[in-house]
């Protein structure tokens, strides 16, 4: 089993040129750099990034006077597959692209879609390890991104390791393993969803929601030691009154929810969960809440 890191940040956050650097198309200005365990810069460092990785770039260039097929046997004679093994390799490797049916269509005739997925194909000609793919997704239509999704995991499956940049986060937080949140040319935070999340906020979250007004569960939860309200947190930090409905809510999704911290543990929370039930409280929902890599952005990075 492979693995999908995504690198996200905001347009000029410095993606493209990381990847890049780690394609070898661009020489760093300081530090080195580490693939696989083994370093690649210096001398030397050219041909064993050629071996060790596939890149497929933002804005690619295709070649339209090739059909399919050819295309991709054009790159694999660049990377020296014998001839007795590109014809095989070609046929696998539209298969896995789904562009079987494509195989002597001439590329000018492809749709966008359709001619990313070559490019992937064309990445994978020299069976790299790894593969950087920067804004794979870019331009393409709600079925042709679903579409794209479905072959990056089925080549995680397969043992890849994807480096795969983008800022659209929902596509990113569905695919990915871990993330990297890059602003300004700098990598902020680095890690996966739960170790992001556990830095940003260290006690659990838990959300909950009341049939009718929440006032009367509001109180019960103040009333509790180890409970405590995110809203009543946010209000005293900006010098508010924490009382109102807007203020129990986490985000533009969660009106009529409550978020508090729970110290002590699953056994704390089921306990609250109990004492609420006791009191007579009306619990319509009592639930962790759940990661949001877009919080999480808006969080680590600051804008421009």
């Amino acid at each position: 089993m492979g693995i999908v890191y995504g690198l996200i940040g905001p347009n000029g956050a410095g993606k493209t040129t990381t990847l890049r650097m780690l394609a070898g198309l661009t020489t760093p200005t300081s530090g080195s750099i580490q693939l696989a365990g083994r370093q690649m810069t210096g001398a030397g460092a050219a041909d064993d990034l050629r071996r060790l990785v596939g890149y497929m770039p933002d804005f690619f260039g295709v070649y339209e006077d090739m059909r399919a097929w050819e295309y991709l046997d054009f790159f694999a004679r660049c990377h020296g597959i014998p001839a007795a093994h590109r014809g095989r390799l070609v046929a696998e490797l539209l298969d896995l692209v789904d562009l079987t049916a494509k195989r002597d269509a001439d590329v000018s005739t492809l749709s966008r879609g359709m001619k990313q997925r070559l490019c992937l194909a064309q990445a994978l000609v020299h069976d790299p390890q790894i593969l950087l793919l920067d804004e794979p997704a870019s331009g393409l239509d709600p079925r042709a991104r679903l579409e794209l999704r479905e072959l990056l995991r089925e080549l995680r499956h397969m043992g890849k390791t994807l480096v795969v940049s983008s800022h659209i986060l929902a596509e990113m937080e569905d695919l990915c393993d871990a993330v990297g949140i890059m602003e300004r040319g700098r990598l902020l935070t680095s890690g996966g969803f739960d170790e992001i999340e556990q830095l940003l906020q260290p006690r659990q979250v838990i959300e909950i929601r009341v049939l009718g007004a929440p006032d009367a569960a509001l109180a019960f939860l103040r009333d509790r030691p180890d409970v405590v309200l995110l809203a009543d947190e946010a209000a005293a930090e900006q010098g508010k009154d924490a009382d109102g409905g807007e203020m129990m809510a986490t985000g533009p999704q969660m009106t009529g929810w409550i978020a508090v911290t729970v110290e002590g543990g699953e056994a704390a929370q089921a306990a609250l969960l109990a004492g609420m039930v006791r009191a007579g409280l009306p619990v319509l929902g009592f639930r962790p809440r759940q990661r949001d890599l877009e919080r999480m952005f808006m969080a680590i990075t600051k804008g421009v």
